[in-house]
C-alpha cells in the first residue's frame, strides 16, 4: 500500500519508489514530511544492463548523476510509510520496499498487485476502462491533482522531477479545467456568474 501511496501522493516513478531508502525519508510525528530522492532502480532485461542484473541503480531521470530531488509529502503518506516500516522493516541496504527475500521488487509484481487491487476497488465499468490502468497512472493523477489545486506549474514540475513543458500535456487532461479558470477570473474581477 505504501509503495502505491508514494506514487499517488508524491508522484514518484515506480523505479524511484523501489529505490527509496529509510534515510531518504523525514517522517515527523505531525505535519508534512520530506522525501529526498537520490536514485532510481529501473528494470531492464539483464542483457541490456551494465551489471547483468534486472535492476540497476542509477541517478534520477533527466538529472546529473548525484543530483537529488526533494518532495514534500502530506501526513497521509508519512503515516503510510511509518506503518509500512513498522510492519515490514527495511532491507539490509535500507530500502523500504523489497520482496519477502529482501530483493528489489519486480515491475511485474507491482503491476500484478495493482491489477488485483484495482479489480477490488473499482466498479466493473471502471475496471474495463483505462482509468488507473497502470501503477504509473498514480503519478499522473498526483501531478493532475496538484495542477488542479492551483499549485504553481514550476513547483509541480520540480516535485515531479520533470520540465514545465511536460506538464503542458498533463494540464490538457484535467476535467473541469475551464470552469476552475473561469471561477478564478471571476474571483479576481470581484464578480460572480
Amino acid at each position: 500500500m505504501a509503495l502505491y501511496a508514494c506514487m499517488s501522493f508524491a508522484a514518484l516513478r515506480p523505479a524511484e519508489a523501489i529505490a527509496l531508502r529509510q534515510h531518504n525519508c523525514h517522517l515527523p510525528d505531525a505535519g508534512w514530511g520530506l522525501l529526498t530522492l537520490e536514485n532510481s532502480r529501473p528494470e531492464a532485461n539483464r542483457r541490456w544492463s551494465d551489471t547483468a542484473t534486472t535492476h540497476e541503480e542509477r541517478g534520477l531521470k533527466h538529472r546529473p548523476a548525484r543530483e537529488t530531488r526533494q518532495v514534500p509529502i502530506p501526513h497521509e503518506l508519512v503515516r503510510s510509510l511509518r506503518a509500512h516500516i513498522d510492519s515490514f522493516g527495511v532491507a539490509a541496504d535500507g530500502r523500504i520496499f523489497n520482496s519477502d527475500r529482501g530483493h528489489v521488487i519486480a515491475s511485474t509484481a507491482i503491476s500484478d498487485v495493482w491489477a488485483e487491487a484495482r479489480a477490488l476497488a473499482l466498479t466493473p465499468q471502471q475496471v474495463a476502462s483505462p482509468l488507473a490502468g497502470r501503477p504509473y497512472d498514480l503519478r499522473h493523477a498526483a501531478v493532475s491533482l496538484w495542477l488542479s489545486a492551483g499549485v504553481p506549474t514550476p513547483e509541480v514540475a520540480e516535485r515531479a522531477g520533470h520540465s514545465v513543458e511536460v506538464l503542458r500535456v498533463c494540464a490538457k487532461c484535467l476535467d473541469d479545467g475551464q470552469a476552475l479558470v473561469n471561477a478564478r477570473i471571476e474571483a479576481a474581477l470581484g464578480t460572480s456568474g
